[in-house]
């Protein structure tokens, strides 16, 4: 098709959930409202509590800083526009609009692997190399590890929105899923979407496979490492300083792998059930994450305990007759 017989796609339309009956868009709406109101509450309290709290300045919550300025992004830059899908019936996205959005997404979620690698990179120097830990672990080496998985995490998505931007789009409009991604714009062009298919499809298992397969090997030389301890007591800590990354990192990957494995050894899903294990493990973890921490972070919890008092007790003297 010559470039003169197409009209270009101006916008596309978002379709959220395929085949939602009408009557439920209300009650999911105020569902994914409430989920990122809980996320951007939550979130935002690790955020001021660690900025009111020297004592948290360490390189542990340096690691869960950057996971939920990265969860805080993820949830606005994909939420709100899914949100008045519902509410106000608007799924319409500017043409451009969905390419940014489509940058977000897949930049952020490279982001968070890159950062539960270093997590787990995290825990295994201070359990398996308890003496290298400080060294290797100083405030400005995180920070420096932290902004390069920020710069490297973005070249790829910017790179493949570059590519998918001038693409012919003169058919369909209408992108299957809650936020535009690359697969769901890619699709909807008028041409052979291969080079451009495969060579996100590689970038996507680098991103998720090879931090995967560090931390499954770091984890596993923990296990190993604190089963040589003979005190119950010692190795019940040794687990506890783990287990808060796990269970983060858990519901992160195990759910994306899921997806993936079912697609490569021939397991199919509706769009309806494709479309809502994605948005579990796109929008679950950043409102479950800060709970995490501060139900199993002790230094946080006691940051949290010291702020609600300082908080609470001047209006009770005030009170008070």
């Amino acid at each position: 098709m010559s470039a003169r017989n197409y009209s270009r796609v101006t916008e596309f339309i978002l379709t959220g959930f395929p085949g939602l009956h009408p009557e439920y868009y209300g009650l999911v709406s105020a569902v994914l409202f409430f989920v990122y109101l809980m996320t951007v509450m939550e979130n935002v309290v690790v955020l001021v509590l660690f900025a009111t709290n020297r004592s948290l300045h360490k390189p542990v919550y340096y690691i869960f800083l950057n996971v939920s300025v990265c969860d805080l992004l993820f949830s606005t830059t994909t939420l709100p526009k899914i949100i008045s899908r519902y509410w106000f019936k608007s799924g319409n996205i500017s043409f451009t609009g969905c390419f940014v959005q489509m940058f977000f997404v897949h930049f952020l979620g490279s982001v968070n692997s890159f950062i539960f690698f270093l997590m787990a990179f995290d825990r295994y120097c201070a359990i398996c190399h308890p003496l290298n830990y400080t060294i290797v672990f100083k405030n400005v080496n995180v920070h420096i590890l932290s902004l390069t998985a920020w710069i490297i995490a973005a070249a790829p998505p910017l790179i493949f929105a570059i590519e998918a931007y001038p693409l012919p789009y003169c058919g369909s409009n209408v992108i299957n899923h809650c936020f535009c991604d690359h697969i769901g714009i890619t699709v909807l062009a008028c041409t052979d979407r291969t080079r451009y298919a495969l060579p996100a499809f590689i970038s996507a298992m680098i991103t998720l496979l090879v931090p995967l397969a560090f931390i499954v090997f770091s984890y596993c030389s923990i296990l190993i490492e604190v089963s040589k301890i003979a005190g119950f007591k010692i190795r019940l800590k040794s687990f506890s300083t783990c287990s808060t990354q796990l269970i983060i990192i858990s519901l992160y990957y195990l759910p994306r792998c899921f997806v993936y494995l079912a697609s490569v050894v021939g397991i199919s899903f509706s769009s309806n059930v494709r479309v809502v294990i994605i948005m579990l493990y796109s929008l679950g973890p950043p409102m479950v994450n800060p709970l995490i921490y501060c139900l199993r972070a002790k230094d946080i919890k006691e940051c949290a305990r010291k702020q609600f008092y300082r908080t609470v007790t001047p209006k009770s003297r005030f009170s008070s007759p």
